[in-house]
């Protein structure tokens, strides 16, 4: 075996630190201290414009552009994002117009139900699953399968038949639900669903040939937004599979259809990142014109921030 000693380090060659290129300087990259009483725009501006804080500023930048040129921005999002409490603030961007369509995965679409019909939701799955009763709430998957039945018959797709239902049948805390809103407001709201995934295709009443059919009205009406996209963003919140999936689905038949949809922006919102939303969301749709970024962190910090960067950019 060979015996190695201990390298000679006498002969490496250096340089001066003053001639090289480095990536941080205290000009561009060292922004005053936060200041007590400064206001939210001052704080915003006074982030470190490097990594994420950058890909965030350069997001904002493309919802307020987009809505300022008349384009769309279109919010995919994934149950977790109204476990976070979150409505309120989403609710707030659709009412002012800056977030023209929605599409949403089957697990929000049952979270925003229940927030709608008793201002709760989320059960603790743990202690219920041995005892075989989780996700067998009557209200939830009675009333959800049967608006679809209702929605079916109307012509309606998935996302406005629930919003519908919310509506008319009077729930007490709808003025939460974003379903609701999207329909109050006449823009477009898709809930896309794998069957077997959700609670309400546990339920006695559901129908799967309704189910499927619902949710792909659905697909075939968030295809026809793709359509108008260029210029515009779209932003996936929370969905690590399902939404990447659809939304890579739906730009592939509007090319197809001979529709140009390039020069737009995408932005993956999550706590970790993973493979979909990175290739189908971020990398490929904008391989060709636009941009994507990938913002990581918990939704619960970084919608907020992102609402109110949003918001009063629109005022400047």
């Amino acid at each position: 075996m060979k015996k190695y000693e201990p390298i000679d380090l006498s002969g490496v060659r250096t340089y001066s630190v003053k001639g090289r290129d480095n990536k941080v300087n205290v000009q561009d990259h060292f922004p005053p201290p936060p200041r007590a009483g400064g206001s939210f725009l001052e704080f915003f501006d006074g982030l470190p414009p490097l990594l994420g804080a950058e890909s965030l500023h350069a997001v904002v930048d493309a919802v307020v552009k987009a809505r300022k040129a008349g384009r769309p921005v279109v919010l995919a999002m994934g149950g977790h994002v109204i476990k976070c409490g979150l409505q309120p603030v989403l609710k707030k961007l659709i009412d002012e117009g800056l977030i023209t369509a929605v599409a949403m995965n089957g697990s929000a679409s049952i979270h925003d139900f229940e927030v709608s019909l008793v201002g709760a939701t989320s059960e603790d799955v743990g202690a219920v699953l041995q005892s075989g009763d989780f996700g067998f709430s009557e209200e939830t998957g009675g009333g959800m399968n049967q608006a679809l039945k209702a929605g079916l018959e109307k012509g309606l797709g998935f996302g406005e038949a629930i919003g519908r239902w919310i509506i008319e049948q009077q729930h007490p805390c709808r003025q939460h639900s974003l379903l609701a809103t999207c329909v109050e407001k006449g823009i477009p709201v898709t809930v896309h669903v794998a069957l077997g995934t959700d609670i309400i295709h546990q339920h006695p009443q559901a129908d799967g040939a309704v189910t499927g059919e619902m949710s792909f009205r659905d697909f075939r009406l968030l295809a026809s937004v793709v359509t108008d996209l260029s210029g515009g963003v779209w932003l996936n919140v929370g969905s690590a599979v399902l939404l990447p999936e659809v939304f890579l689905k739906a730009l592939s038949i509007a090319q197809n259809l001979g529709h140009r949809v390039e020069n737009f922006t995408t932005a993956n919102f999550d706590m970790i990142q993973h493979y979909r939303p990175l290739q189908n969301v971020v990398k490929r749709p904008t391989s060709g014109s636009g941009k994507g970024y990938s913002i990581t962190g918990h939704h619960e910090i970084n919608i907020p921030l992102l609402a109110t960067a949003i918001l009063e950019r629109m005022r400047t």
